[in-house]
């Protein structure tokens, strides 16, 4: 009899034991963003206190903003990822494409600024950015060329075989830039017959290159092949950090708005804790840690610099936000496809 007990007792032991450690097993989310220096920078300072806080570990899926979307596309009824990071435009085709879940009220949601809040709440920007003008310093200082003030120095003739410029088949960079001389040219987002008429006889008589990303711009800064390019002040900033000569030159149209954007896919395996993560992503703290740690610029204006040097370049970040642009989106998505593949024979033929 009592073998029997001590036996039945084991048993017990043994299945809350088992029961015990399931339950305190380590939850994992899956966050699809892009590499470089996003990717640092959220893995070293952004997401280790929400790990601890909620015994979780993240593991980032590396890869551009199309990367990401085609595996959450493909993924869509069965989501091998919990949160994804987008860069606007393609996050729009993410929310149409029934990718996101509506993200919840909370208190970190209602703090960021007005224009960083997406679709119905389906998305949120969590980096504020710009796309605008860098430049090699040490190729303008040797040649004696004042700093870049407008899109239209593209086209300048002393740039002949100095300008890189991203695809915009394939880069938000490219698409940007193209679609702001677009806009000088007389068009706009519903009609960019203007820019692809006359881009080739004026930036496109320019360029050295057309790049798919933004990966080789700092070789080709070195080497002295690259004079003037689409980019942002935080790209700029990380390719300073590496001592590359550049500098960022704030276009006198204005910059172009380019949100990183969160989104908690639709259908994942933890949906509280992914809605949590992208609360924290918004809170002023995680924002903070993200600006002092890699230039990432906040979309909740409670964040603050730790440091003099990192006041002055929020500082003048705000002050480029002023006169930055705001694309319309669904006029570009409904054409993207059509412009890509017209982008693709006429401009890089």
């Amino acid at each position: 009899m009592m073998k029997s007990i001590h036996a039945a007792l084991a048993a017990s032991i043994a299945c809350l034991t088992v029961a015990g450690s399931a339950h305190a097993e380590t939850k994992t989310l899956y966050v699809g963003m892009n590499g470089g220096n996003l990717e640092r920078t959220f893995t070293q300072a952004v997401f280790p206190a929400f790990e601890k806080a909620n015994d979780v570990k993240i593991v980032v899926v590396p890869g551009t903003s199309s990367d990401i979307l085609a595996k959450a596309t493909a993924a869509k009824d069965a989501p091998q990822m919990n949160l994804m990071f987008l860069d606007d435009g393609i996050m729009y085709r993410a929310i149409g494409l029934g990718l996101c879940e509506k993200l919840k009220e909370s208190p970190e949601l209602a703090e960021v600024d007005k224009a960083a809040r997406m679709k119905d709440d389906m998305a949120v920007g969590v980096n504020m950015g710009m796309t605008g003008i860098a430049y090699n310093t040490k190729l303008f200082a040797d040649n004696g060329w004042a700093a870049p003030t407008s899109w239209m120095d593209f086209a300048d003739p002393k740039f002949a075989d100095k300008v890189v410029f991203q695809s915009a088949s394939a880069s938000s960079f490219g698409l940007h830039a193209f679609l702001m001389f677009n806009r000088i040219q007389g068009g706009d987002e519903t009609n960019v017959e203007p820019g692809f008429t006359k881009f080739g006889e004026t930036i496109g008589k320019n360029v050295l290159e057309y790049i798919p990303s933004s990966a080789k711009i700092s070789e080709m800064t070195q080497a002295g092949e690259a004079a003037i390019f689409p980019l942002t002040p935080t790209a700029v900033s990380t390719l300073k950090a590496q001592s590359i000569p550049v500098e960022y030159a704030q276009p006198k149209e204005g910059s172009v708005v380019l949100m990183y954007t969160a989104c908690t896919i639709a259908k994942n395996n933890e949906p509280e804790l992914t809605q949590k993560l992208a609360a924290y992503l918004l809170s002023a703290d995680a924002q903070s840690a993200a600006l002092d740690a890699g230039d990432v610029y906040p979309s909740n204006p409670k964040a603050v610099a730790s440091t003099p040097e990192g006041k002055v370049k929020l500082d003048a970040f705000q002050t480029y936000m002023k006169t930055a642009v705001v694309l319309d989106w669904d006029a570009i998505n409904a054409k993207r496809a059509e412009w890509n593949s017209r982008w693709n024979k006429m401009i890089e033929q």
